[in-house]
């Protein structure tokens, strides 16, 4: 009787050579044969997965490493990818600087406030230019918060730093495909009750997108950036001619805001003014996605992030300004169904058909753009996260780059935790934004102030200059993180600020126990690469039935040239032990003698060990255990089977000089007839 798997492997990878059948072998006694030579040619020709075949379907073809330096952006493309979520945000920064001042005051925010408080943030935007050019020529590898606040200030604060941006990120994919769908429903109302699923599918889009490739994404998302940029530039040159020539005319405010603003004027707090401030300071969130994304620009990569940066810096700024100045001109109040931006074109554009095609074009414009806004978050997270766990703070997956040389356990990883907050917030972004701009300007602060210290440290020429310009903008956005803190706290920014110290305990927790593992690894590993071999070789294979998978493991144990070779069978059934017992001794398989070990608690895992325990007991015996598993063609299929295996491999390997292999037997891979299978089932049934 020959038991072979044509073609089979092994839990080291490939077939392993079989000795010739012993020729002292009593005649007519049944041997475990060796399997069939492979036939000759190039090699095994072996299918790829489903999984693959879909994986490539869906995100094209596998890019190899050596292809890493043509996925570098060009300055248009890269403004494309790292700049939307600044961009995007003047679409809804001004709106909320209205929505705080108006409740409380009426007409008189916008003819005293919203442009001031506007030119303050845009002074802080400034401030952080010219601090991340700074940066960017002095990190050309990389200019983050976390490298620069690791290379200047020490481990801990990177990692508040690193949290706080990552966090931050989270929530602008949040903040922004939900801004995105409510630029949707301004225009078209009946799709205000879905906007949680449709900003959902937008972040798979977005994800799905970034997981096809960083130059992938940038040709698939420059064009929404574009045109978002010509119609805002658009907008605010028609608004500023029509200011001009007097045909902008102010929309008429509801009553009761017209009654607040005719009261004293002593009832407008600075910390009115202060808590406006800060819901503007969402206009900052995506500024240091650039010094973050330094490697993925063409050479000379600083340079090129440089110009960038300003470019970006510049467009913010205009837009910025332009939206706050029109929406003070006309009176614009948000409603939950109807956005400022959505108010400002109606009025700007006018009716007629070429009003409400540019409208609509507006529109559409400014939810492609706050929707991937998101795309920034999608190129920074991942290489943030990658950063975290070179140094062992996050977990190691999150360094590996994936399909197409991106760090697809990021992506997937971003999409997943932002998706969760879009349903739990029912994608309002007026309840996300609080939340929002915390963590961007505790990462601000923390790089700038590691960028001063920089400066005093190295005193490269101009480093006076450069304490001028990196200290003042850690001074700068120090302030408006604390008035942030204190403005947004029973607003929802408690919880960031709780949360980011809890995240960083866990993280340096996950650090402590990367260093004991590898302390643990390297200790004394030149004595154990040394240490003599012990004198004896005993294999045992783990057998529940005389069958495919069994005589496969066994084939391989007989590879293995051991001194000792048995099989063993843990007698949880008594019956079925005595039939196996008897199956053995019918077909003279003596060679390899069967231990039956008792376990009439149905303890497995302990009788194998108990077993086991007495081979190695004498100190001179390696032990090697291997276990038949079974492979399956259908991931479903392992569903109808139990995992016994794992449990039994780690009791077993606790043991000293006790080691397990599992010896995989791929079903399917032996063609079953029709009447082979009717045969089996007689026997099962009347045997």
């Amino acid at each position: 009787m020959t038991l072979t798997q044509p073609g089979g492997s092994v839990a080291s990878g490939g077939p392993v050579a079989e000795p010739a059948p012993d020729p002292g072998a009593a005649p007519g006694t049944a041997t475990l044969d060796a399997p069939r030579p492979l036939p000759p040619g190039p090699g095994i020709d072996v299918p790829e997965t489903s999984g693959y075949r879909f994986k490539r379907r869906v995100l094209g073809p596998a890019l190899h490493t050596d292809q890493l330096e043509h996925e570098r952006l060009g300055k248009p493309t890269a403004l494309a990818v790292f700049a939307s979520d600044a961009l995007s945000s003047t679409a809804y920064a001004t709106e909320e600087i209205v929505r705080t001042l108006v409740p409380v005051i009426g007409v008189l925010a916008f003819s005293a406030y919203v442009v001031p408080i506007t030119g303050a943030l845009v002074a802080v935007l400034v401030i952080l230019m010219f601090s991340y050019r700074q940066t960017i020529k002095a990190y050309p590898s990389a200019g983050g918060a976390y490298i620069v606040t690791k290379d200047n200030l020490g481990l801990l604060p990177a990692q508040v730093a690193g949290v706080a941006l990552l966090t931050d990120y989270i929530l602008t994919v949040a903040v922004s495909t939900s801004a995105g769908v409510a630029a949707m429903y301004s225009a078209f109302p009946a799709m205000y009750p879905y906007r949680v699923p449709v900003a959902v599918g937008f972040i798979a889009v977005i994800a799905w997108g970034n997981l096809r490739g960083v130059k992938e994404s940038g040709r698939m998302f420059a064009v929404p950036t574009y045109m978002f940029l010509v119609s805002m530039f658009a907008l605010i040159g028609l608004g500023a001619f029509k200011m001009i020539a007097g045909t902008l005319h102010k929309a008429p405010l509801p009553a009761h805001h017209i009654d607040i603003a005719k009261g004293p004027l002593g009832a407008v707090g600075i910390f009115l003014v202060l808590r406006a401030f800060a819901s503007g300071g969402a206009a900052m969130t995506g500024v240091e996605a650039i010094s973050n994304g330094v490697p993925a620009f063409k050479k000379p990569e600083w340079k090129n992030a440089r110009s960038t940066l300003m470019v970006m810096g510049t467009c913010l700024g205009i837009m910025f300004i332009g939206i706050s100045v029109l929406a003070a001109k006309l009176h614009t109040v948000p409603s939950p169904k109807v956005t400022v931006i959505s108010q400002i074109a109606r009025a700007t554009l006018g009716g007629g058909g070429l009003g409400h095609a540019l409208f609509f074009f507006v529109q559409g414009a400014t939810m492609l753009i706050l929707v991937l806004a998101a795309n920034t978050s999608f190129a920074d997270f991942p290489r943030l996260a990658s950063f975290h766990a070179d140094d062992a703070f996050m977990p190691k997956q999150l360094t590996k780059r994936g399909h197409r040389l991106v760090f697809s356990n990021g992506i997937i990883a971003l999409a997943c935790t932002s998706a969760v907050l879009v349903v739990m917030f029912g994608a309002d972004v007026t309840h996300l934004i609080p939340l929002y701009a915390i963590g961007v300007f505790t990462s601000f602060t923390l790089s700038q102030a590691g960028m001063a210290k920089r400066h005093l440290r190295l005193k490269e020429p101009g480093w006076k200059t450069g304490i001028l310009i990196n200290g003042g903008g850690s001074l700068a956005t120090g302030v408006v993180t604390i008035v942030i803190g204190v403005t947004k706290f029973m607003h929802g920014a408690w919880f960031i600020i709780v949360l980011v110290p809890v995240l960083v305990a866990l993280l340096v927790r996950l650090n402590r126990q990367y260093e004991s593992e590898s302390v643990e690894l390297e200790h004394d590993a030149k004595n154990a690469m040394t240490a003599p071999v012990l004198r004896r070789h005993s294999v045992l294979v783990l057998v529940e039935n005389l069958d495919q998978s069994s005589a496969r493991a066994i084939q391989y144990a007989r590879a293995l040239l051991p001194d000792e070779l048995r099989a063993v069978h843990i007698a949880v059934d008594p019956d079925r032990a005595d039939k196996l017992a008897q199956e053995w001794e019918r077909l003279e398989l003596m060679r390899v003698p069967l231990d039956i070990v008792d376990c009439p608690d149905r303890r497995i895992d302990r009788a194998l060990l108990d077993a086991v325990a007495d081979d190695v007991a004498d100190g001179r015996t390696e032990v090697s255990v291997l276990i038949p598993r079974r492979e399956y063609t259908r991931f479903w299929h392992r569903l109808l089977h139990d995992h016994t295996a794992d449990q039994i491999a780690k009791t077993v390997s606790r043991l000293p000089h006790c080691n397990v292999t599992f010896v995989p037997y791929h079903l399917g891979s032996t063609t079953v007839s029709d009447d082979e299978r009717r045969a089996y089932h007689q026997a099962a049934h009347h045997g």
